[in-house]
């Protein structure tokens, strides 16, 4: 009999912003091209409904698939939840490792403050673990970065100098 061990990685962040606008971040490819890889993400919002993480132009000079990253909604529910599955496709270790699972959570915790959790559940694929974690050498800061990235956009207006 084989166990596997189930990991879950959790970033919190407390923005000064609406749930309304933290959610519009995440799932508007305007705004989420604004931060982060400075990347665009597509989603159908419906259970079923595909993801993409588009390269951005630098990703894509470097070698990386126009479609970084693939995905199914699994649950929407704006803009307090959003569960989709997460599988990078630019890297022959990454993909060939399951998709995981990424969930968004987002409350509002007093007027014009939102905590956003984030759940990565990378069970079984220690690359995106890795790299969502921000220990791949040149591959970005994985979640830290990116949350910090949001907040500070969504908060003053301008990305994080990175």
């Amino acid at each position: 009999m084989t166990s596997t061990t189930r990991t879950v990685q959790g970033d919190r962040i407390y923005i000064q912003a609406t749930p309304k606008a933290v959610w519009t971040a995440i799932t508007d490819p305007e705004w989420s091209e604004r931060y982060g890889y400075r990347s665009p993400a597509h989603y159908e919002l419906r259970p079923g409904g595909r993801y993409r993480g588009l390269a951005s132009p630098e990703m894509t000079a470097a070698g990386v698939p126009e479609v970084a990253i693939e995905g199914e909604v699994v649950e929407v529910d704006p803009p307090r939840r959003l569960v989709q599955t997460w599988h990078p496709v630019w890297g022959s270790e990454a993909a060939a490792e399951p998709a995981t699972r990424l969930t968004y959570e987002i409350d509002e915790t007093s007027p014009g403050v939102t905590r956003l959790t984030v759940l990565h559940d990378v069970t079984d694929a220690p690359s995106v673990e890795a790299m969502v974690a921000g220990e791949v050498p040149n591959a970005g800061g994985g979640w830290n970065e990116v949350l910090s990235d949001l907040k500070t956009l969504l908060e003053t207006g301008k990305p994080l100098a990175c």
